[in-house]
């Protein structure tokens, strides 16, 4: 296995000028399928053009946040610039094609990107993590690298000087390429990512609509909020907007909403049918020390949430980290993490978490699926309690194995949910739903057989198939999941087994 230095946060190299001899760009060759283009691409075709080359990997929160900044490259580039992403993957279930169209098309990506699952190119050039950049000049030859998120500026400046340097030499014919998403249509969901639910209620984020769904347990539709364009505004249910909303957490008529992409936490007002934003400025800050009125404090992914009592406790996946939102004083802090990406047990102010991305509390504990190191944690909430992992043990350690605590594997988990003694767990990418005892550390898969899938299942079988279930809640005999790239939501019942597709109303 190919060891890599992951790029984190900011800056890994500056871009520089190479001295002579340049070095002409490796061919992209060893790909395994290729989309947003009908045909595979070549260096060698885009002579004329500056070519910016992403090195990226689809669970990876910090190439996340760079996809708005080569899309801002692109609208300023149009005709000078094209930019080639080069999806060279961690996990095993990111080297099928298919399962990043589906990230391509979540991400909103309207460029080529190709499938390096033997890491080919990666090697090729020398990349050193996610996300990694190489910008090629209009000659073919490289012009220098560079690596981590929030480059914008640096990266518009050397594309600038390219412009300046090869003007007249510059092929401006602009590149039109044939869209993933353009393929899709969207039905009743489009990539649900979490969900809450009561007896009488199911509340989905319906992340691709940019809504919140109110369901009935039968599907009816009884609340929209926000949609079907991303946005962000604050308002009616009618004129509010987000941009991909995930985490959910309910009291009463109100309901708090994880805005990941908008870096913000709205809440919902169902008495008033009202949205407002509570926590957050719309702007991406890595800061693991963050702390302050809420309105005036930067967020970072935030991805999932839990409520405990007053506070509002805040899976921040860009800062690996957890953080809390105080209701009442209306103030965010760091809770617990240093918001160093790596794995370690420990007292809140030395704990170390990679991408927390669900979250669920029960008997005074804070349950974490902490998805870059395929983990889960149990969190005490007290301010000097520790965190203990219950199964996880790296990031490049993951697979699909049941067992007792590190003899068991989860792949990139990212949704939990406490019910009844066990710890239930969206193993996302191994397409599974699986059980964890916090007692015994015992881990079992309890629906699906780990190839992605449709497919229900009635009492006594064992049929059922998930594509990357991503969140999951248990009212009585019944989990509800998340079905994302299923585009649903599906009924699991507990006691008889059987598993079903909610059919929700258009």
């Amino acid at each position: 296995m190919i060891t890599m230095m992951l790029a984190l946060c900011g800056v890994e190299g500056l871009l520089a000028l190479q001295e002579p001899p340049k070095r002409p760009a490796p061919e992209l060759d060893g790909g395994k399928g290729w989309l947003n283009t009908d045909k595979p691409i070549r260096i060698a075709d885009l002579k004329g053009k500056i070519v910016l080359l992403d090195f990226w990997t689809f669970c990876c929160i910090n190439c996340h946040h760079v996809f708005p900044d080569l899309k801002r490259l692109e609208r300023k580039y149009p005709k000078e610039l094209a930019v080639i992403g080069v999806h060279s993957k961690k996990f095993s279930n990111e080297a099928e094609t298919e399962n990043i169209l589906h990230a391509v098309v979540r991400h909103d990506i309207e460029h080529p990107v190709v499938n390096d699952a033997e890491m080919k190119i990666f090697e090729a050039y020398k990349a050193t993590g996610w996300p990694h950049f190489i910008l090629i000049d209009p000659e073919g030859m490289i012009y220098g690298r560079a690596g981590g998120e929030g480059i914008y500026a640096l990266l518009d400046e050397h594309i600038g000087k390219l412009v300046k340097t090869f003007e007249g030499r510059i092929d401006r014919k602009e590149l039109v390429w044939t869209l993933e998403k353009s393929k899709k249509k969207s039905g009743a969901l489009y990539y649900p990512g979490k969900l809450v639910a009561t007896a009488e209620r199911i509340y989905v984020a319906d992340t691709l609509h940019h809504r919140v769904l109110v369901l009935d347990p039968a599907g009816k539709v009884l609340d929209r909020v926000g949609g079907p364009t991303e946005g962000r505004a604050d308002g009616d249910f009618a004129t509010a907007r987000f941009f991909h909303p995930l985490g959910l957490a309910l009291k009463g008529s109100t309901l708090w909403v994880a805005d990941c992409e908008n870096h913000l936490i709205r809440e919902i007002d169902f008495a008033a049918k009202t949205v407002k934003t509570v926590a957050g400025t719309g702007q991406q800050v890595y800061n693991p020390a963050g702390a302050g009125e809420a309105l005036k404090t930067p967020l970072n992914s935030p991805w999932d949430l839990a409520l405990d009592g007053d506070r509002l406790l805040i899976a921040m996946a860009g800062n690996h980290q957890i953080w809390a939102l105080d209701l009442k004083k209306k103030a965010v802090a760091a809770f617990s993490g240093t918001g160093r990406e790596s794995i370690a047990d420990a007292p809140h102010a030395k704990a170390d978490y990679s991408q927390p991305s669900g979250l669920s509390i029960a008997g005074g504990k804070l349950y974490v699926a902490d998805s870059e190191i395929s983990a889960v944690r149990e969190v005490e909430l007290d301010a000097a309690g520790k965190v203990r992992t219950l199964v996880g043990t790296g990031l490049f350690h993951f697979g699909d194995v049941d067992g007792v605590g590190t003899a068991a594997k989860l792949q990139h988990a990212l949704g939990v949910h406490w019910k009844g003694g066990q710890v239930y767990v969206a193993d996302t990418y191994n397409h599974k739903i699986k059980a964890i005892d916090p007692a015994t550390g015992q881990c079992r898969t309890v629906f699906g057989d780990g190839k992605r899938g449709t497919a229900d299942q009635k009492a006594g079988e064992k049929t059922a198939r998930f594509y990357e279930p991503s969140g999951l809640w248990a009212v009585g005999d019944l989990l509800y999941v998340a079905d994302q790239n299923n585009h649903a939501i599906r009924v699991c019942d507990l006691k008889s087994g059987e598993v079903r597709t909610l059919a929700v109303e258009k």
